[in-house]
């Protein structure tokens, strides 16, 4: 006897259930926060931004860009609630520190001279980590769904090392006496520019 059940169609469900954008958002509000404190960092001796970090900003413009018109229009208000608080707070906070320190915006955004010679290993770890992510959802599918699930899983380490890096920078660091060299360094942040670029390049 013939089976008369329909052929079963493959759906594509965002991670964790969440609207459309709302992680992209999110990781964008860590990216963005990180440089937040850098600016507002009691002090004259502020830890300056690792130069990954920099390189990170691009993924924020990217997933501010590249939101298409027809999904922003049946998207729900969370994700919209990212872009405001990734928006509005480095405009807000940009704004005070210009008002009440104006050179102080630009030393504390310029990245550290001894960290230059490192852009050619950060430029290939973010180009790997988004295109090799690219790739694997180009070949598996967008509905596929082993491919969903390791999308999440990626989306959950992506948060988490954005959340530790911030806690390395400011709290960690700043307290060791022994900290680790800047090969160590390097490759921490190669690992994290990676990780965080692959989880844009599977929601490309």
């Amino acid at each position: 006897m013939s089976s008369s059940n329909p052929t079963a169609v493959a759906t594509e469900f965002h991670p964790y259930g969440l609207p459309l954008g709302t992680v992209r958002g999110f990781l964008s509000v860590l990216i963005c926060s990180f440089f937040w404190i850098v600016l507002l960092y009691p002090g004259e001796q502020t830890p300056h931004a690792p130069l990954a970090h920099f390189f990170l900003l691009t993924l924020v413009f990217m997933a501010f860009a590249s939101h298409p018109l027809h999904e922003a229009q049946t998207s729900s208000f969370l994700p919209w609630l990212m872009r405001v608080i990734f928006l509005g707070g480095s405009a807000a906070v940009l704004g005070y520190v210009a008002y009440k320190s104006p050179e102080q915006v630009g030393i504390r955004l310029t990245p550290s001279v001894g960290e230059i010679s490192q852009w050619p290993v950060l430029l290939g770890c973010l180009a790997g980590g988004f295109g090799i992510a690219l790739f694997v959802r180009f070949i598996m599918g967008r509905k596929n769904e082993a491919f969903q699930t390791a999308r999440a899983w990626l989306g959950i380490l992506a948060i988490l090392l954005l959340l530790f890096e911030t806690l390395l920078q400011f709290v960690i660091l700043p307290d060791l006496s022994d900290k680790p060299g800047p090969e160590a360094m390097k490759i921490w942040e190669g690992f994290l520019l990676a990780t965080v670029a692959a989880y844009f390049g599977c929601r490309a």
